[in-house]
């Protein structure tokens, strides 16, 4: 059971374990310049390794932005298990970028769970506990997160450099804490399909010194339209899930 909650944290969405309503000064409203990339849906094979054991698979994820709204959507998959996970995020796009309505979040043998973003209360809710959290402006999910990022670099451009970081407030299945990424800096990537080696930028989820979070480590390829073409989820020593990019079908 422990192999399966560990994969469950593909396709975007990292492992649950977040802090409790986050201070003031952990949740500020920030506005940064963005540039969404073009709708697609995206195919990745999925690679793990869990305490020795090698299990394979695939995830599907579906990316659309216009008009004023976006939506995403992502599914895993593992030979023998089937699918994962199941996560969606929709909503708007304002000043700030996605401004998420609803992030949905379901995991294998466990039951659905939802973040409402209520725009006209201001107010982050969950489905599953009392918790709420004010809305500042600027707030992601936890699949929205990738994406808002990827308008973020694309807009930065130059600015975004290996040592720079980049902070965000995001809501989880139950609760919301604030991220860091650090650019690591430009490496080569070999994709799956006939995508061949690709220059992507390397970006990583920087956890404080000492945490059991799970990590996310993203490479997201300029050459691509900035999509993210590579992911690997880290737990412990011994635990680790790769995405890597397939196949990308324009819409």
């Amino acid at each position: 059971m422990k192999t399966m909650m560990t994969l469950a944290g593909a396709a975007f969405v990292l492992a649950l374990g977040a802090n409790a309503h986050a201070a003031d000064d952990e949740h500020p409203s920030v506005k940064r310049q963005f540039d969404l990339p073009p709708s697609a849906d995206l195919a990745y094979t999925i690679s793990a390794r869990q305490r020795g054991l090698a299990l394979n698979g695939d995830a599907t994820l579906t990316w659309r932005a216009g008009d004023g709204k976006y939506a995403v959507s992502a599914e895993s998959r593992v030979a023998v298990l089937g699918k994962l996970t199941e996560n969606r995020s929709s909503g708007a796009i304002d000043a700030y970028g996605l401004a998420p309505n609803e992030f949905y979040d379901k995991r294998f043998r466990k039951e659905a769970v939802t973040a409402t973003f209520d725009r006209g209360a201001k107010t982050i809710s969950f489905s599953d506990g009392d918790k709420t959290y004010p809305i500042r402006g600027g707030e992601q999910d936890r699949v929205s997160i990738s994406w808002q990022l990827v308008g973020v670099a694309r807009a930065a451009k130059d600015k975004f450099k290996a040592g720079s970081e980049w902070q965000f407030f995001v809501v989880g299945p139950r609760d919301a804490d604030p991220w860091t990424f650090r650019v690591v800096g430009r490496e080569k990537v070999q994709l799956g399909g006939t995508l061949g080696e690709v220059d992507a930028v390397h970006v990583a989820r920087a956890t404080p010194p000492g945490s059991r979070e799970q990590t996310l480590d993203m490479w997201l390829a300029p050459s691509l339209e900035w999509y993210p073409v590579k992911l690997r989820f880290t737990e412990g020593e011994r635990e680790t899930v790769e995405q890597t990019l397939e196949r990308i079908g324009k819409k």
